[in-house]
C-alpha cells in the first residue's frame, strides 16, 4: 500500500525535525518535505502535491487561511491538517471554513497528529476533542437543521457553498464543473468534502440542509438526479 505523503509546513526547524523523526517511524507514511513560511508551503504544495499538508497558522509569507483556500481550488487531492497552538473555537472555525480537514492542537500533537493524518488522508475530517465532528454530526438529525454553537454553513468555503447550491438544485456533476469551470473529478471531491463536513450520505439530504440553511427556497424544485444515491 502507498504511504501517506506529508508536507511539514512550521516555522521552527526543531518542531520539524521532531515531527518528521515521528512521522517518517511510522510504516504508512513519509515526509516529502518541508516548508517554514506560509508562501514557501503554498509553493511547495503545488510543486509535490502532497496528500497530507500539516501546516501551522501561523507563520510569515502570509496567512493560513490564504494556503489553505488556494490549495481547495488548485490542490483538492492535498488535504490540510491544521498544527496549532490555539486551542480556540474562533480559530477552529476559521480552518474549517477556510477547507481545512483537521485541526489539532501542539500541546499533544504526538498521536493526535498521527491519527489526524491517518484520517485526513482517507477523506474524512478530524478535529481534537471531536471539536468539528460531534457538532456536525449532532447538528443534523433527520435530516434537520438544528442550531448549535458552529452553524453548519460556517464550516464550508465559498466555493463548497456554490457547490452545494448547485448539487441541491438537481444539477450532474458535469454540469456543476461546466457551469464553475473545473473538472468533474474536482467536483466529486467538493461534494466528498461536503458530505464528510456536514454528516451527510446522499445529494437528499444536501438538499435539505440547503432548504433549511436558507440557501434555496423550499418552493425551488430539488428532485433527486436520476441514478444518484
Amino acid at each position: 500500500m502507498p504511504k501517506i505523503r506529508v508536507l511539514l509546513a512550521d516555522d521552527h526547524a526543531v518542531l520539524r525535525s521532531g515531527l518528521k523523526l515521528l512521522i517518517n517511524l511510522q510504516s504508512d507514511m513519509q515526509v516529502i518535505g518541508e516548508a517554514g513560511a506560509h508562501d514557501e508551503a503554498l509553493a511547495k504544495s503545488r510543486e509535490l502535491k502532497p496528500d497530507v499538508l500539516v501546516l501551522d497558522m501561523a507563520m510569515p509569507g502570509g496567512t493560513g487561511v490564504q494556503v489553505i483556500s488556494a490549495l481547495v481550488r488548485e490542490c483538492p487531492g492535498t488535504r490540510v491538517v491544521v498544527l496549532t497552538m490555539h486551542d480556540d473555537l474562533a480559530y477552529f472555525r476559521l480552518a474549517m471554513a477556510a477547507g481545512a480537514f483537521g485541526y489539532v492542537i501542539k500541546k499533544s500533537a504526538d498521536t493526535e497528529l498521527l491519527e489526524a493524518i491517518r484520517c485526513v488522508a482517507t477523506g474524512k475530517t478530524y478535529a481534537q476533542a471531536q471539536l468539528a465532528a460531534d457538532t456536525c454530526r449532532a447538528a443534523v438529525t433527520h435530516g434537520e437543521l438544528r442550531t448549535r454553537e458552529i452553524p453548519l454553513l460556517d464550516l464550508l468555503s465559498e466555493r463548497e457553498r456554490e457547490v452545494l447550491i448547485l448539487v441541491s438544485q438537481g444539477h450532474t456533476n458535469q454540469a456543476v464543473a461546466d457551469k464553475l469551470d473545473v473538472s468533474v473529478k474536482t467536483i466529486e471531491s467538493y461534494r466528498a468534502r461536503l458530505m464528510s463536513k456536514l454528516g451527510l450520505q446522499n445529494r437528499a439530504e444536501l438538499t435539505r440542509l440547503a432548504i433549511d440553511s436558507g440557501l434555496l427556497a423550499a418552493s425551488s424544485g430539488h428532485g433527486q438526479a436520476k441514478g444518484d444515491k
